[in-house]
């Protein structure tokens, strides 16, 4: 009986010292979801600060599809305004060519009034052809213009300068820089921008004078007309 005791006193403490055990196995199970929190905290961060990248945002892509449509669509309206002033004014033209100009030798009173909206028309007119002339780039421009930032790849009168194989090499060396890409793509909009303002001054210029002219015209040939009838 006394062995049995001690032997059952004997393997308690082992007992106890398994069960003791148990509390630390419990403490690390409770410490690694907090380690793993942090780990994901960490990769979010991470993914956080790479998706602030140039190359990465979904944002600038569309932002440069938005840029490009509207200066597309820019573009076309200038041109479109353009066509109108060239019809119009070319068609006063013709009418005052063809109609009054022979019979200003019988009324002399037409000349200053049909002197002035020819001038104005014509004016008018060249400025509206000045706005509708295409823009061609005469300097000349390398590849180390293109990789220091200083022309655009993607403009067609930079890159018709350079020979077919040329060009599809540096187009494939563009492609692999994102950066890059997208330095060319800002220039190449900075470009159509730069157009799109010489165009609207011209047809600002033109608008201005046309409007001015016909109606200082018109109110002449008016004065001028009450003049000869009602004044002896």
């Amino acid at each position: 009986m006394e062995e049995d005791t001690d032997h059952g006193s004997e393997a308690n403490p082992g007992s106890s010292g398994h069960l003791s055990g148990e509390p630390g196995i419990g403490n690390l199970g409770d410490d690694a979801p907090g380690e793993v929190k942090k780990k994901k905290k960490k990769k979010k961060n991470k993914a956080g600060k790479d998706s602030k990248g140039i190359g990465s945002s979904r944002g600038l892509e569309t932002m440069f599809r938005s840029a490009y449509r509207v200066h597309m669509d820019l573009t076309s309206l200038a041109d479109s305004k353009a066509n109108i002033m060239i019809s119009i004014n070319g068609l006063i033209l013709s009418i005052i060519l063809a109609s009054i100009a022979p019979k200003i030798d019988s009324n002399n009173w037409l000349l200053f009034p049909t002197t002035i909206m020819l001038i104005s028309c014509l004016a008018a007119i060249i400025y509206a052809i000045m706005a509708a002339r295409p823009r061609l780039n005469v300097d000349q421009v390398t590849l180390d213009d293109v990789w220091s930032g200083k022309a655009s790849l993607l403009f067609f009168g930079n890159y018709t300068q350079f020979a077919e194989d040329t060009y599809l090499d540096a187009m494939l060396k563009l492609a692999d820089d994102q950066d890059l890409v997208y330095r060319n793509m800002m220039r190449d909009l900075y470009g159509i921008g730069s157009v799109l303002s010489r165009k609207f001054a011209m047809l600002h210029r033109s608008y201005t004078i046309f409007m001015f002219g016909l109606s200082i015209s018109v109110l002449l040939f008016i004065i001028v007309f009450f003049m000869q009838t009602f004044v002896p």
